[in-house]
């Protein structure tokens, strides 16, 4: 059965190293149902290359800018802008300048938690090794496209 909750600053949990951005898990999908909740906070620059997963995934921009590619193009979200990717469709973004602050919400079947716990065990900082990266990926339903 699930619960209500409340969650706030003072008791997040420890932010996860996602390589080398910080994504705090907010709501994990057991705790809802249908969906997870993290957010993230990006450097400038970094974002995840094209790829995708079986599962939606909404993104919320808090603070900054973030370059997102949306069907081949790129749009830029500034604060207040809401993006939303359907499953399956190939998607990457990059944080702007001086880097972003991201709220993500991802749908149904999400293993978006389980993924940034994985790459957070298991490939800590920057990517040395892109074949253990997509293999970590593709265990938790992400394929990388480009």
């Amino acid at each position: 059965m699930k619960k209500s909750f409340f969650t706030s600053p003072s008791n997040y949990p420890e932010p996860l190293n996602v390589l080398g951005d910080k994504i705090t898990v907010l709501a994990r999908l057991e705790q809802i149902g249908d969906y997870a909740v993290t957010l993230n906070y990006g450097h400038e620059g970094n974002g995840p290359p094209p790829h995708t997963h079986p599962w939606d995934e909404t993104f919320f921009v808090v603070k900054g800018e973030v370059h997102f590619t949306i069907d081949g193009e790129t749009k830029v979200a500034t604060e207040g802008t809401l993006v939303h990717f359907p499953a399956g469709m190939v998607h990457s973004f990059k944080f702007g300048p001086g880097g972003a602050h991201l709220l993500e919400i991802s749908g149904r079947g999400s293993q978006a938690v389980e993924m940034f716990t994985a790459l957070d065990r298991e490939v800590p900082g920057p990517v040395q090794d892109v074949a253990k990266l997509a293999d970590v990926l593709r265990q938790t339903g992400v394929e990388l496209t480009g």
